[in-house]
C-alpha cells in the first residue's frame, strides 16, 4: 500500500447560490498512515531507525543497502547502495543527522550523512572473521555496539558537540558476569537513564544490565518471563519494548523506579509480524520491520516495514 497523507479542505457553498459571506472551510480528517511498507524484493532487511520527520531508514542483511522511505506516504528508495560481501544490521540516527550502521559479520561500524548517503567514516573493530557486529545504542558521550559472538562491546566516544572521532579512536570493552555468557548471543541494546545499558541476550532469554564504565553485568529481573528470540530493544520512559523475531511476540515490559527490574504488561501479537527483527516508535505506533528469518531469502521474497499500536 503507499498513500500519500493529505489534507482536503471543502467550502461550504449553500444549495442554490453563493452568499456574501461564506461559511468556514471543513477540514476532512486526515488519511491514516500505511499500515504496511513494501520494500523491494529480496532486500533482507535487519535494522530500522526512524529519523527526522517521518523518514524511516532500514538496513539489509544481505549487501549492507540502506533504504530510505517516508512514514507517512510508504513510498522510499535506495540511499545507500549494496556491495556484495558487506551487511547492515542495526542502525541508529543521531543528533547531527549522521546515520550509524553496525556492519554485522564486517567487524566494524560505518557513519553516513543521512541525508546524502554519503560515509563519513569507518570504525574496524575487530578482524575476527566470526564476530557479528548487531546493534548499536547512541548516547551523549558515545555510541555503545554490541557483538552477537564476542563477549564484548565496542564504545566510540563522541567530541564536544557529537564530534567524530578518529577511526581508530574506539575500545573495546570486556563485559563480565551473565553478559558474558557463552553462546548467548548479545543483541539489542538500549541506554537506561541511570546510565547503564541492557541488552537482549537472544538464546537465554534473558536481558542482562551492563555497566559501561567496567563492562561489569548483572541479570535484569523480568519475574520469571523469557525473552526467548529477543532481537531489537526500544526503551521510552520506563516502556521497553521487546521484539522477539522467530516467536512473532513483542513484549511490553513497565520497568520500576530503579531501572533494575520490569513486569511484562501484554503481549503484541499480529498477523502482520513475520520474524520481526528491530523497530522504532513514532508517537503512538510502533513500526516494525520483518526480517522474515524463518523462509530462504531470493531475489523474489517479499519484505515490509509494518506499523502496529505500541
Amino acid at each position: 500500500m503507499r498513500k500519500r497523507l493529505s489534507l482536503l479542505l471543502v467550502p461550504l457553498v449553500a444549495a442554490a447560490t453563493l452568499v456574501s459571506t461564506g461559511a468556514p472551510a471543513t477540514a476532512h480528517p486526515a488519511k491514516p498512515f500505511p499500515s504496511r511498507i513494501e520494500l523491494p524484493n529480496g532486500f533482507t532487511p535487519e535494522g530500522l531507525t526512524i529519523g527526522r520527520g517521518t523518514t524511516v531508514y532500514v538496513g539489509s542483511v544481505l549487501d549492507g543497502a540502506v533504504w530510505r522511505g517516508d512514514l507517512r506516504t510508504g513510498r522510499g528508495s535506495v540511499l545507500i547502495p549494496g556491495t556484495p560481501g558487506t551487511a547492515k544490521a542495526g542502525l541508529k540516527i543521531d543528533r547531527q543527522g549522521r546515520l550509524w550502521t553496525a556492519d554485522f559479520f564486517g567487524g566494524g561500524a560505518s557513519v553516513y550523512d543521512a541525508r546524502t548517503g554519503t560515509r563519513l567514516t569507518h570504525y574496524q573493530f575487530t578482524s575476527d572473521p566470526n564476530s557479528l557486529v548487531n546493534d548499536l545504542v547512541i548516547t551523549e558521550r558515545a555510541i555503545y555496539f554490541t557483538d552477537s559472538t564476542r563477549p564484548v562491546l565496542y564504545v566510540v566516544p563522541l567530541g564536544p558537540g557529537g564530534q567524530l572521532p578518529a577511526p581508530d579512536a574506539f575500545r573495546v570493552l570486556p563485559l563480565t558476569g551473565p553478559g558474558a555468557t557463552p553462546d548467548a548471543f548479545n543483541n539489542g541494546i538500549v541506554a537506561l537513564p541511570d546510565g547503564d545499558l541492557l541488552v537482549a541476550q537472544m538464546l537465554t532469554g534473558q536481558l542482562v544490565r551492563v555497566d559501561p564504565r567496567t563492562g561489569g553485568s548483572r541479570v535484569f529481573d523480568l519475574g520469571g518471563y523469557s525473552v526467548d528470540r529477543a532481537d531489537g530493544l526500544m526503551l521510552r520512559g520506563r516502556t521497553l519494548h521487546v521484539i522477539r523475531n522467530l516467536t512473532n511476540v513483542i513484549a511490553v515490559v513497565r520497568l520500576n523506579a530503579g531501572y533494575t527490574a520490569g513486569a511484562v504488561q501484554r503481549e503484541i501479537t499480529s498477523p502482520l509480524l513475520r520474524s520481526p527483527a528491530t523497530g522504532d516508535l513514532f508517537g503512538s505506533a510502533l513500526y516494525v520491520v520483518n526480517g522474515r528469518f524463518d523462509v530462504e531469502s531470493t531475489p523474489s521474497t517479499d519484505y515490509d516495514i509494518v506499523r502496529l499500536p505500541a
